[in-house]
């Protein structure tokens, strides 16, 4: 069953021109809020039981049939070490282009689309850089947090210490 939803729009008032500002789609793990770039986003679905597959990293939920596209799913609660998603109908897949590649990402829930000025968006902390790499910048919207994540990162090793990434790093 494929569920597309409608989110609202939050605009921020700036004195910047359209051109200046990122178009973000905001979504929650825990309580935690994410955030990716709209025009990365292919749509957003219900959750779909995926099927797992042999020797996958552990953020690696498995893969899907969208419409005759095999996609790989990610858990993103276990790539930021949450543990693993104990998947409900209430959680979405945010389905997304990246590298020239359809992924999904499993979250809790989609929150909306919010514009936010390019000068608004901080550099994620050195710390979080050099142990994960997941993370490109931070927004503050009202009292939240957005964290917006560097989805190559999370698809490649998704914060996951892995054998390949290792290798990746050390080289």
């Amino acid at each position: 069953m494929t569920m597309t939803l409608q989110l609202g729009e939050k605009h921020f008032s700036s004195a910047q021109p359209e051109s200046a500002a990122r178009r973000i789609v905001t979504f929650k793990v825990g309580d935690r809020t994410f955030g990716i770039d709209v025009g990365m986003v292919r749509e957003i679905k219900g959750w779909q039981a995926t099927t797992p597959l042999p020797h996958a990293a552990p953020h690696v939920r498995g893969v899907l049939n969208l419409r005759g596209v095999i996609l790989a799913v990610y858990d993103l609660r276990t790539s930021i070490g949450l543990g693993t998603t104990d998947a409900t109908a209430t959680h979405v897949i945010v389905v997304v282009d990246i590298e020239d590649k359809v992924a999904g990402l499993l979250v809790d829930s989609v929150s909306d689309i919010v514009d936010v000025p390019v000068s608004a968006v901080r550099p994620a902390p050195d710390l979080e850089r050099d142990e994960h790499g997941l993370i490109e910048g931070l927004v503050l919207l009202d009292t939240d947090i957005v964290a917006l994540l560097d989805l190559a990162a999370v698809i490649r090793d998704g914060g996951v210490e892995t054998p390949m990434a290792r290798v990746a790093r050390a080289s």
